[in-house]
């Protein structure tokens, strides 16, 4: 099964680099090109898409605006929003808006690759740096201090996020898979499954990017 794609770029150069580097993907189908945001809407009546890659600047309708949008009408469509920018605030406005992915434009093709297809199984994918970046102000604590935070969450959202549960919530806010996170804590995928169901119940989200949202704006998770 191919995952459908739009590519939404003022610039038709880029917009024919992805496009070059993508199709070499026997899984991905390009199904549609926009130039501007109001195109990009468009395109999105018209053909069904899985993932759309939305530029920031785009005339008509900004890339944030699209995201907003798709979200309200689309909301199977992953987005992706490619930019210039590393500032950690677009991160969150774009994933408020309902974006699942975050790149910078001067990536290696594979990070763009394995972006697609982890928004397009349902997670979250943040350029490494950014996610970074985004926890820099958050300092390192021991035991007492995570079991504070712990305590907090049950004040807040009337249970309390176990240990392993604030690890896993670490991992997602790195960006890593279910995969991944299985093989960094020593755990079965369906394990890691359980726990995300849970956090996901406690903190009272609906997916992956909401959760590190969640984090991010609590503070809960710590980076090394």
């Amino acid at each position: 099964m191919s995952i459908r794609i739009l590519i939404a770029d003022d610039h038709a150069l880029l917009r024919q680099g992805i496009r070059n580097v993508l199709e070499l993907e026997p899984d991905f189908m390009i199904v549609a090109e926009a130039g501007d945001g109001e195109e990009a809407l468009n395109k999105v009546e018209e053909i069904d898409i899985d993932v759309a890659l939305v530029d920031v600047n785009m005339p008509k309708y900004n890339g944030l605006e699209v995201t907003k949008r798709l979200h309200q009408i689309k909301p199977s469509i992953k987005v992706i929003v490619l930019t210039i920018h590393d500032d950690e605030s677009y991160v969150v406005e774009v994933v408020k808006a309902g974006a699942s992915g975050y790149l910078l434009k001067d990536i290696e093709p594979g990070m763009l690759i394995k972006a697609i297809r982890t928004v397009y199984n349902g997670e979250s994918f943040i350029y490494p740096t950014l996610a970074k970046k985004l926890f820099g102000q958050i300092t390192r604590g021991n035991d007492e201090v995570n079991a504070g935070t712990a305590n907090m969450m049950q004040r807040r959202r009337g249970e309390r996020l176990t240990m392993r549960e604030i690890e896993v919530l670490q991992l997602i806010a790195k960006g890593l898979s279910n995969q991944e996170i299985a093989g960094k804590l020593f755990l079965s995928e369906k394990t890691v499954k359980n726990h995300l169901t849970n956090i996901f119940r406690k903190i009272e989200v609906v997916d992956r990017t909401q959760a590190v949202l969640y984090s991010i704006k609590n503070k809960i998770v710590v980076l090394d």
